[in-house]
């Protein structure tokens, strides 16, 4: 018989006659680039040997996608092949990391371009959406019947910058070891934009009916707010990404000895409102002490800043997330979980659960100080930034004024940023909505072990634009160790493939349980698919 995989688009380059089936010839030994689906991947380092585990599963379930544009579209059975979505969607997750947006300055129409051809080569209508040039978002389209709104389905191109000192790897090689795979953006969120055009092009193979549109959108400028960010894109584009759900980054799904702990869903969070201290005083000669020296007030009063322990509340996202945790976590914990808002609880998250810490409160982090430009000069001025990071209904003029009591320095000002380019207050998006029962099933379904846990994220990201806007937008991601976690806008950037494989299912199962609700669909390992073959 003859190669399932080169019928169904994929030129594996490497003899199946082993397996019975006709040469879909050369090696993969050859520099000529892989051709999978129609994708070309370069041999750069680290790039082939991703997949060279998976052709063997390739070639023998390759029978997958050949039926999918015959016998699937004439059933309301579908299947998808778990060992080739993971291996592809790695090899996306991969060409991805080796195109460098470090933002700034972003350049992420390279990213843009990329994803073009890709869809281009699967036979699908891509836009390129470009309000500042050199910094290009990208969105598509499956169409529906129209009996419900659309889904969204997004991620960004731009990565955080990195100091390759303190890296043991290429940043930007998309190497791998142990089948984890390292990079900056691996995780954070260049995983996300690859798990969402593997979802995205299975769909479109299989000839899915969909219910509701499924728009794909790969933006610009979210790790830095500028003009070619969501704000644009929602201002001037809105028509082409409007929608009733939407499936973001921002999830935390937690990894613990090797099985998935739970899966978090992220249905608010928290806003980056920074601010500024600036101190003034008078200048003069370091050889002589004043008392109202810049640096001493500012210094000071980042201290009582940094220090102070700001109101902690809870709100339904926030009190759902702690009683189902409370419900998996060992007793001590669970006790704490119960009990949130009890001063002793706060101390034990202050020093042990310090992300829980800010969870419940808008938290105030310096990050940065600027004063003085020689060491015998006392500065007439001295500015330091705060990271504060609001709860969605927090009262942020009353805020300033709260910390500037705490402060309570006449010679230091408290100062707001400004942020017309930055999230905007939303709303929580909802916990009854049919996208987060879908999301709840898709987690029994890949991983029942687990559970579902709603959270606020500590962190921003561009969900705030859409809910804004009334969008129920929910923040999922790539399910992640503790010390994986620590390496997102670190060193050492990583995920592990397999749960990106993972992930896929997830979203897929979640993404068809909103737009395909009608259809039956299962996911089939490379041995079913060759037993299902066999059978045909």
């Amino acid at each position: 018989m003859k190669c399932p995989v080169q019928d169904a688009g994929y030129q594996a380059r490497r003899s199946c006659s082993n397996f019975g089936l006709q040469s879909c010839k050369p090696s993969l030994s050859t520099p000529e680039a892989l051709r999978v689906g129609g994708l070309s991947y370069n041999r750069s380092p680290g790039g082939l040997d991703l997949i060279r585990p998976m052709i063997l599963a390739m070639c023998v379930g390759g029978y997958l996608f050949t039926t999918a544009t015959v016998s699937l579209a004439q059933s309301n059975s579908f299947s998808l092949n778990a060992e080739q979505a993971q291996a592809e969607a790695v090899h996306f997750l991969a060409d991805l990391v080796r195109i460098d947006t470090q933002d700034p300055p972003g350049d992420e129409s390279k990213v843009a371009h990329y994803l073009e051809g890709v869809l281009k080569r699967e036979g699908i209508a891509s836009e390129i959406l470009e309000p500042v040039p050199g910094r290009a978002s990208i969105v598509a389209r499956l169409k529906g019947n129209g009996k419900k709104r659309p889904l969204l389905i997004m991620g960004h191109e731009d990565v955080v910058p990195v100091d390759r000192s303190h890296w043991t790897v290429d940043p930007f090689a998309a190497s791998e070891r142990d089948g984890v795979i390292y990079g900056r953006g691996a995780s954070d969120d260049k995983a996300m934009v690859a798990a969402n055009l593997e979802v995205f092009l299975q769909l479109k193979r299989m000839r899915v009916p969909l219910d509701r549109d499924v728009i794909f959108l790969s933006e610009a400028s979210e790790e830095m707010s500028s003009p070619a960010g969501m704000a644009t894109i929602v201002d001037r584009y809105w028509d082409k990404i409007d929608c009733e759900f939407a499936l973001n980054e921002g999830g935390g799904s937690l990894v613990e000895n090797g099985t998935v702990k739970y899966f978090g869903v992220a249905t608010a969070e928290k806003l980056p409102r920074g601010l500024r201290l600036e101190a003034t005083g008078s200048s003069g000669h370091g050889s002589v002490p004043r008392v109202d020296n810049a640096v001493v007030h500012l210094a000071a009063a980042v201290a009582k800043a940094g220090t102070w322990d700001t109101p902690a509340r809870l709100n339904e996202t926030t009190r759902a997330f702690f009683e189902r945790l409370a419900t998996i976590s060992a007793p001590e914990e669970a006790a704490w979980y119960r009990n949130v808002l009890d001063a002793k609880v706060q101390e034990e998250f202050k020093h042990k659960k310090p992300q829980y810490y800010s969870m419940v409160r808008t938290s105030v982090v310096p990050t940065m100080l600027n004063a003085g430009y020689k060491s015998n000069v006392i500065p007439p001025s001295a500015e330091a930034t705060l990271d504060v990071r609001a709860l969605p209904d927090e009262d942020l003029v009353k805020f300033r004024e709260m910390l500037a009591a705490i402060i309570n320095d006449p010679q230091v000002k408290v100062v707001a940023e400004d942020t017309s380019l930055s999230m905007p207050a939303a709303p929580p998006s909802k916990l009854g909505t049919e996208m987060f029962a879908a999301l709840e099933r898709a987690q029994k379904q890949v991983s029942p072990e687990a559970i579902t846990l709603p959270t606020m994220t500590t962190g921003a990201t561009d969900s705030s634009f859409l809910r804004a806007k009334g969008v129920q937008a929910y923040g999922i991601g790539v399910p992640k160790t503790e010390e994986e976690n620590r390496g997102v806008h670190g060193n050492d950037e990583r995920i592990e493939g397999k749960q990106l494989g993972l992930f896929v299912r997830y979203l897929f199962a979640a993404v068809t349980g909103v737009a395909a609700p009608s259809q039956q669909f299962r996911t089939a390992t490379s041995k079913e698919s060759e037993a299902r073959s066999g059978a045909q």
